[in-house]
């Protein structure tokens, strides 16, 4: 099979995958890609760099005419938002890119939007409902791009989600209180599929 151009991963993207809106990061297309070296990539969002890079311009104004939220702060504010924007997150360039395909790890945009609200502070913990009846328990911090699956299940097998609950090695689904302070004393006794890392990488005209 030939190496993938710009424009074969831009039609795969529009064609097979269903975008995922972010208000400071613009579309994003969730996927797995194989690179020229044979490495494989399992979870890599694909964007238009331009929301990003408007973003960018902005804070760097802001931070120079010290009307940012952090002008006062620190002192070094402006070196802490180039940083943050040339320096954090995983990326890879999209000439390293053999080949992308449909992502097991990323939930449908219907099975996503269900997910509602903090369970408490910096946690959203949920669960899933399969077509087969089984319950399974998941949770994140921030992250809800892409969650590891339990064995034998693929995102395709979720039929619904179950906001602010937990289950135990049981199988049994159990409620949370929203918010809680101290986890519940059987938490501890429960197995939470957390969210995956992932990769992104920026491409012109998508």
């Amino acid at each position: 099979m030939r190496q993938q151009r710009i424009e074969d991963i831009i039609k795969f993207l529009k064609e097979n995958i269903e975008p995922l809106e972010d208000e400071a990061y613009g579309l994003g297309y969730r996927a797995s890609v194989y690179l020229i070296d044979g490495t494989f990539l399992p979870c890599v969002i694909f964007r238009n760099p331009k929301t990003v890079v408007n973003l960018a311009i902005k804070r760097f104004k802001e931070e120079q005419k010290n009307t940012s939220i952090f002008s006062h702060s620190s002192g070094s504010g402006y070196y802490n938002i180039v940083k943050n924007f040339v320096t954090n997150g995983n990326c890879i360039n999209d000439y390293d890119i053999d080949r992308v395909e449909k992502c097991k790890f990323a939930f449908p945009l219907s099975i996503q939007q269900q997910i509602t609200g903090e369970t408490t502070m910096g946690w959203t913990g949920f669960s899933v409902r399969m077509k087969d009846g089984k319950y399974f328990g998941f949770g994140t911090t921030f992250l809800f791009e892409f969650f590891q699956m339990p064995d034998g299940y693929s995102v395709d097998d979720i039929k619904e989600v179950i906001n602010h609950s937990y289950v135990l090695k049981t199988g049994e689904l159990r409620s949370h209180k929203v918010p809680f302070f101290d986890p519940p004393e059987d938490y501890k006794d429960s197995i939470i599929h957390r969210e995956r890392p992932y990769f992104e990488c920026y491409i012109d005209n998508l």
